[in-house]
């Protein structure tokens, strides 16, 4: 072996700098926090591992056809990731509650003023006006979107914009409950609403995802990639004549797409481009997004609980964001912990359900009003 051969197989140990042992050490975290916590373990598992193998100096698989690269740019810049993982999501996702009770839609609206108060928040502080709607869509709660927005507008942000919506996502029971009970008073959340089932007919429950589609493709086009297939992975669940697909959906498909994801999203932390200040200001945004569209969901349900007599308990506001099915279980530990005998689980899947469909709806309009 001469000694070029051996520079060669020593390049690894020369390139590996202290930023670069930080994010591989960060990569472990999340490997850790996965295993031994269980945070969103399906994907921060994958992204720990990916972030470790981005890191590791002279392994060619960052450059041109080198397999971190391949997997970039066939999964995330062409938006298929993040769209076939919203077939999955929508095969596993039952809007019978929200079409029982279809005004709980209003409160998947309200709960997405975080994201645009986060834009301008975050402009305010030097951000572009791309790189502070991405960091707004944080607020969504949810993970895809994220990807899908910040990979259209900021793709130098994917990184930390990822890592913030998903560490928070897990942190929902968490960040949630403190600001529920500082907006509303014991009265408003011992407000009691039996539930009451109003049968949805197969046919309403298979019109539904394509009456969805059609209307937010035309009000919000951009948004169609994400809502046309959470709508289809929910049409292949109600029709009742696909099921292979139905189970390869939620199973399968999901496990393998959510896995190069996490892999693919890691592969961006690479400390050059993550340990910056930039970064640490981004979780910031990210946490301040997540609060504000809590608030501005539950101030909104403050709002129509006096407009109908206090008869709909406002804690169902908060639950308006995307994060499905924690943020409806948060409402329903609330509710439960003031009064035993209150059930609020079904009324909060209604409310949690249309902030799905409204968080990809909000990716959609501003993708169209900046792209």
């Amino acid at each position: 072996m001469n000694i070029f051969a051996l520079g060669n197989l020593l390049n690894g140990f020369s390139g590996l700098t202290w930023q670069r042992l930080v994010m591989i050490a960060i990569g472990g975290i999340f490997i850790w926090l996965a295993i031994k916590y269980e945070y969103e373990p399906l994907l921060l598992l994958p992204i720990g591992l990916g972030c470790i193998l981005a890191n590791i100096p002279a392994s060619g698989m960052l450059d041109e056809g080198g397999l971190l690269k391949v997997l970039y740019d066939a999964g995330i810049e062409n938006e298929l990731f993040p769209s076939v993982v919203f077939i999955g999501i929508g095969a596993m996702t039952d809007f019978g509650p929200l079409l029982e009770n279809p005004m709980y839609v209003l409160f998947g609206a309200a709960a997405q003023f975080g994201i645009f108060g986060t834009l301008l928040l975050a402009t305010l502080m030097g951000f572009n006006i791309k790189e502070a709607a991405s960091i707004g869509i944080i607020g969504a709660a949810d993970g895809p979107t994220s990807i899908f927005v910040s990979s259209k507008l900021a793709p130098n942000l994917l990184g930390p914009i990822t890592v913030a919506a998903y560490s928070y996502m897990s942190l929902v029971p968490i960040i949630q409950p403190p600001v529920m009970r500082l907006l509303t008073t014991r009265r408003e959340r011992l407000i009691k609403m039996p539930y009451t089932s109003h049968p949805v007919s197969k046919t309403t429950r298979i019109l539904f995802p394509i009456v969805v589609t059609l209307t937010c493709g035309l009000i919000a086009p951009k948004s169609l990639p994400l809502i046309g297939m959470l709508m289809f992975g929910n049409l292949a669940r109600e029709a009742g004549v696909v099921e292979r697909i139905n189970q390869a959906a939620q199973n399968e498909l999901t496990n393998i797409v959510t896995t190069f994801l996490g892999i693919t999203v890691g592969s961006t932390m690479v400390a050059e481009k993550f340990l910056r200040p930039q970064t640490l200001f981004i979780l910031v945004m990210g946490l301040i997004a997540f609060i504000l569209d809590t608030a501005a969901g539950v101030l909104f349900g403050k709002l129509v609980s006096f407009l109908s007599g206090h008869k709909i308990n406002p804690l169902l506001g908060g639950c308006g964001i995307s994060a499905f099915p924690m943020s409806a279980r948060v409402v329903q530990k609330l509710g439960h912990d003031e009064d035993y005998t209150n059930f609020l689980l079904m009324h909060a899947m209604a409310s949690n359900t249309s902030g799905q469909i409204a968080s990809v709806m909000a990716g959609g309009i501003v993708l169209a009003l900046l792209s």
